[in-house]
């Protein structure tokens, strides 16, 4: 019977879609009539998880987009009359809710992807992953790195993402041509990187990247991305937040990841990590801080005054063994929270629902409370609040009138997801990426059923393989070269 009926209201909408005229808007709508030629694309679902403030479940739904804009929320049959639509996505079997926010990852570590496993975060850090950057990373790693990256986030889902790593310009090209939205930072290290010769020298590059793709493409926010403390010094951190303020941009950096950073502070600073940020007015400015397992019941409620963007990355501090983050405490004092995934080097996915699992199975373990942390919470901190903790809560993270169209479908007609009591219950904790059947940024499809219409992956996997094949033969080389020494 359902499916039947299921049947019955998909041919419904079919004929809508195709002939009905132009009709007034619902009350979900608050926004402008379409143009004579309809609307750009109606996208259907049996259910429509909007992450709006009442967090309402939409039965038999829809979303009406138009010039990279939602029109209206509500339900399809009305929503198909009142807007035809040049375009379709059906629904049938499917959940459509926002795209999912990755808000820290260094996307183009896809290539070192399993280079280095194992090993405490400086171990990894300081003998693995820098040596390995000064020795292989240039714009054409970091363009094939990052290309890869995005085929992985858009076949999950993810459709915005703050990224952290070297040659900026390179991953807003490549950000540009494959339709996603993202933060970008220029990269600020107190040592030689690939890209700079330190400090100072990242901070002049930033600035130029800053003023290159400023206001150029709306998907697109250049951002400083000062490494960690205990990379840069108090001045150098001080000079990168006067350097944001000037030019109006936030910053993303790493802060209180580890015991040893928080070692380092009180060592060097006499104070913990995000003490000693507050001392020298770092949070002046927006700020998104990239995994905050360490802080202290003090420092907690000074991230929430500072409207500190918390980033947690649950599957990249449990395999570097960096401890597991007071999500709830931070939660509950009022700070932003949202998801991410950490690079591939140190995860080594870029997979959002699990981070959504073990996000939730974290806290309930480490609290020994079930309750800790429920699915609701979670999929707002990979949705509207992760869209909040990175600064765009008023352009995308929920589906309401007036927000930019950033959405996915989810398909559930796998065995996992029979049966089915509670939408939101399974999308965080049965869904994976290869449930996601479409993925719509700024209202255009860049993914429909497993095809790419803005990347070409055959030749990015060709490239990719290329050039890791290279890396490790260069790292069997220098390798056999040490031996004989």
């Amino acid at each position: 019977m359902t499916t039947i009926r299921s049947c019955f209201f998909t041919f419904l909408l079919s004929i809508l879609c195709a002939a009905c005229g132009p009709a007034d808007a619902p009350d979900t709508a608050d926004a402008a009539a379409p143009g004579q030629d309809g609307i750009d694309l109606l996208v259907l679902g049996d259910w429509v998880v909007t992450m709006d403030p009442d967090r309402r479940v939409i039965r038999n739904g829809a979303v009406a987009i138009d010039d990279g804009v939602i029109l209206a929320v509500g339900d399809a049959l009305e929503l198909a009359s009142a807007y035809p639509a040049q375009a379709t996505l059906p629904g049938e079997g499917r959940v459509v809710m926002p795209g999912l926010v990755n808000g820290h990852s260094h996307a183009a570590m896809t290539v070192l992807r399993g280079v280095a496993d194992d090993l405490a975060l400086m171990d990894w850090l300081n003998n693995y992953i820098f040596p390995a950057e000064v020795a292989f990373v240039d714009s054409e790693f970091v363009r094939i790195g990052t290309e890869l990256a995005c085929w992985e986030m858009l076949r999950g889902g993810t459709t915005t993402f703050v990224d952290m790593y070297y040659y900026p310009d390179t991953i807003a090209d490549v950000v540009d041509r494959c339709g996603m939205r993202a933060l970008i930072s220029a990269t600020v290290i107190g040592q030689r990187s690939p890209d700079a010769e330190g400090a100072g020298d990242s901070i002049t590059n930033g600035i130029g990247f800053i003023d290159r793709w400023q206001g150029r493409n709306p998907r697109i926010t250049p951002i400083f991305g000062p490494h960690a403390n205990y990379t840069l010094n108090a001045d150098q951190l001080a000079a990168t937040r006067a350097a944001a303020i000037e030019h109006d941009v936030p910053i993303s950096i790493h802060l209180s990841e580890s015991p040893y950073e928080v070692q380092y502070s009180t060592d060097t600073y006499g104070t913990t990590s995000i003490h000693m940020l507050e001392s020298i007015g770092f949070f002046d400015g927006p700020t998104i801080a990239a995994h905050v397992v360490w802080p202290t019941e003090d420092e907690i409620p000074i991230l929430a005054e500072r409207e500190v963007g918390v980033i947690h990355n649950p599957t990249s501090n449990m395999k570097i063994a960096s401890g597991v983050s007071p999500v709830t405490a931070m939660l509950a004092a009022g700070v932003r929270v949202g998801l991410g995934t950490d690079g591939a080097a140190s995860n080594n996915v870029l997979v959002m629902w699990e981070e959504m699992r073990l996000a939730a199975f974290l806290q309930k373990v480490d609290r020994m409370d079930p309750e800790a942390l429920p699915a609701t919470t979670v999929l707002s901190m990979a949705t509207d609040g992760g869209a909040r903790a990175i600064g765009l809560g008023d352009k995308i993270g929920s589906l309401e009138p007036g927000k930019q169209a950033d959405l996915i479908q989810v398909v559930f007609d796998d065995v996992h997801h029979v049966p089915l009591y509670d939408v939101v219950s399974h999308l965080v904790y049965v869904s994976d990426e290869q449930d996601v059947g479409a993925v719509v940024v700024d209202g255009k499809v860049l993914m429909r059923d497993g095809d790419f219409l803005t990347l070409d992956t055959g030749r990015i996997a060709i490239e990719a393989r290329e050039l890791a094949a290279r890396i490790q033969r260069e790292l069997a080389e220098r390798n056999s070269i040490d031996g004989a020494d």
